[in-house]
């Protein structure tokens, strides 16, 4: 695993660590994971996490948004109606909702339900790629950036679960979530720019 997964895993952990929630991180069989990453052209990265950190029950908790990880074990089933087909095979071409073969979805909004989705099409030299989300019950999917690749991501949710800890994590109120909101920007913007331009975490 290259630091700089490893470093966005570790901080991720100790976030969680911090706000004394217990995530279940395992690791995923690499057959398991050579298959899925055959069948989707997952990036080496999001491959590595999977084997060495697999989020086996990981939920991120912040006044403005829960976001579930995916496990390898429920990975290909949450494809199915987006990248795969009815057959369970990659769509050829975009669907007429716009969903396109290379997003694959590895996480959901606990509140929204909104998919959280690597591009594969825009993977790197590092064998990373951009996570985008796009609201769902709309006729048309529209991406936004939520980091600019899968290390950034986790490095984002880790500062959002740090941040959180002086927040309730049931108080919904929108002033409370405006403050959150502000507070998470300046530590957004140390990993990932474009992340905070986007806009989509603040």
């Amino acid at each position: 695993m290259d630091s700089d997964l490893a470093e966005a895993i570790t901080a991720l952990k100790e976030a969680f660590s911090k706000r004394q929630m217990s995530p279940a991180f395992g690791t995923a069989a690499e057959d398991v994971v050579n298959a899925l990453a055959s069948d989707l052209n997952l990036p080496r990265r999001y491959k590595w996490f999977l084997l060495h950190a697999d989020p086996i029950d990981v939920e991120t908790a912040t006044p403005s948004e829960r976001v579930r990880l995916v496990k390898a074990a429920d990975l290909r089933e949450e494809q199915k109606g987006f990248a795969l087909d009815d057959a369970g095979q990659l769509l050829a071409s975009a669907s007429s909702n716009g969903w396109r073969p290379e997003w694959i979805i590895i996480g959901h909004s606990g509140l929204l339900g909104d998919p959280y989705f690597l591009d594969t099409s825009q993977a790197d030299a590092e064998g990373d790629c951009p996570v985008f989300t796009a609201m769902s019950g709309t006729d048309n999917w529209k991406p936004r950036l939520c980091a600019s690749s899968f290390a950034l991501f986790l490095q984002v949710l880790a500062v959002t679960t740090e941040v959180a800890a002086g927040f309730s994590e049931d108080d919904f109120d929108p002033d409370n979530e405006h403050v959150f909101r502000e507070a998470i920007g300046p530590r957004i913007r140390e990993h990932d720019p474009a992340a905070l331009k986007a806009g989509h975490w603040t």
